[in-house]
């Protein structure tokens, strides 16, 4: 298991083995004695039809870390960093992450989360380190011009709630995030 720093502080791409034989694979996802800092309490679990977008979720109390892999399928993750003091405040990750490249991500709390499904059946596993805690469940428009995302289409399957999400900048005016 390889761990790579991205430009977003606390932001890791963490890069499993597969061990293929004739019966199939067996893939490593996470070791805990390479990855200390993710304390997980909460798995999750997610099934996504091709073109279906999730996102950008996050909570704004008992920010949750995050370390997401796929284990079938093929998606684009998407991560907005929305930590007011960071250096990389209201600018994106994105990376392909699939059951074939071995990739996960560890996310930090303070960032939104999103991601498109890029094949037929997309199975994605999350590990929080905090409850999900409604109160505080917020997003952000997916196709908020000031992220600058760039999207492989224009059309999605999208939730009623997803739709409603907030602008970039309603979710800074609202979390007193001007700067």
């Amino acid at each position: 298991m390889n761990i790579y720093k991205t430009s977003f502080s606390g932001l890791k791409l963490i890069k499993g083995k597969i061990y293929y034989d004739f019966r199939g694979f067996f893939k490593e996802i996470f070791k805990k004695n390479k990855i200390k800092s993710h304390d997980p309490i909460f798995w999750c679990m997610s099934k996504s039809k091709k073109n279906v977008l999730r996102g950008l979720h996050l909570q704004t109390q008992d920010s949750q870390e995050k370390f997401v892999s796929v284990i079938k399928g093929r998606i684009l993750d998407v991560v907005v960093d929305l930590r007011k003091n960071s250096k990389t405040f209201g600018k994106h990750f994105k990376i392909i992450l699939s059951e074939k490249n071995a990739k996960s991500l560890l996310i930090p709390g303070g960032f939104a989360h999103g991601f498109v499904g890029l094949q037929n059946e997309n199975i994605i596993l999350y590990s929080n380190n905090n409850y999900r805690s409604k109160k505080s469940e917020t997003g952000i428009m997916w196709n908020d011009k000031k992220l600058k995302i760039k999207w492989p289409k224009k059309k999605f399957i999208i939730s009623r709630k997803d739709k409603n999400n907030l602008s970039f900048d309603e979710y800074c005016y609202k979390n007193n995030l001007v700067r």
